[in-house]
């Protein structure tokens, strides 16, 4: 078990191309590892596919695919573990937007499916409507990094306190929330949520997030809002990428401030609702 854990937050714009996210993925690895060495790269949602036209059909990957074994040989060359913020997967025949991990030891593993659909009409633009190609998750999901208990989550499940509160119940360690936020929202409410949750659960939160002008291989153009964030248990951005193009941050969690701001405020023993 470690007491520190070093961490990436990485920032792309990826496009339906898959070759193309390949390749920035890729270059973004480069870029940090010259830097530093951290234990966990975290990668946005639609990392590997992100769909330019609403509504066109999705192609779907199995972990067989050659893009997922990329991501595995990676993993085992930086000697790292490589979380895929999200990618359009069949799982026992169905297809979720789901959260993949490439470990040290090249393996992958299927691990969150995204709960909360984004199913949306926003003033002025056009419908947004994830659930015509992909199934509901169906329960939260945690996994384990060098004894760091971490919380999964995805994008649009930002806004739903219920979740956040089942993890806080669990005393995770750290909460992700790969992303692919419109400008409109992201503008309004990115920040403000990514901090409330991590005040709440009393948590690190990793937010690793689309940013920029996305050019679709085909045809047509979408824009997400960027602003990478990582935040410590009591709120205070301790990385972020401010512009809105490919990028990262490197930041070193530590166990101590964790239990510092718990100490300081101890909700696990206030609390009085039940779980529902």
């Amino acid at each position: 078990m470690s007491s520190e854990l070093l961490i990436a937050a990485v920032q792309m714009t990826s496009i339906d191309d898959v070759d193309s996210n390949v390749m920035q993925v890729e270059a973004l690895l480069e870029d940090i590892f010259k830097t530093q060495k951290p234990r966990l790269v975290c990668f946005p949602e639609n990392c590997l596919y992100f769909r330019i036209i609403e509504g066109e059909k999705i192609e779907g990957f199995s972990l067989a695919h050659p893009a997922l074994r990329r991501m595995a040989e990676l993993s085992q060359q930086y000697k790292t573990y490589l979380h895929m913020g999200s990618v359009p997967l069949y799982v026992d025949g169905h297809l979720y937007n789901s959260s993949v991990v490439a470990t040290p030891d090249g393996d992958l593993l299927p691990t969150y499916q995204k709960m909360h659909l984004f199913d949306i009409q926003l003033e002025g633009q056009k419908a947004i409507r994830e659930s015509d190609v992909f199934r509901h998750g169906q329960t939260p999901h945690t996994l384990e990094v060098d004894g760091w208990k971490i919380g999964e989550a995805i994008c649009y499940d930002l806004r739903f306190a219920e979740l956040f509160s089942r993890y806080a119940r669990q005393e995770v360690d750290v909460l992700l929330l790969p992303a692919a936020f419109l400008v409109k929202t992201g503008e309004a409410h990115w920040e403000i949520l990514l901090r409330a949750r991590a005040i709440e659960t009393q948590s690190y939160l990793i937010a690793s997030a689309q940013g920029g002008t996305h050019k679709g291989h085909r045809a047509g153009t979408r824009e997400t809002y960027g602003h990478t964030l990582v935040v410590d248990p009591w709120g205070t951005i301790v990385g972020q990428v401010e512009k809105r193009a490919p990028g990262f941050t490197i930041v070193k969690l530590a166990k101590e401030r964790i239990e510092s701001v718990r100490k300081q405020i101890p909700m696990k023993d206030h609390r009085r609702l039940p779980i529902a």
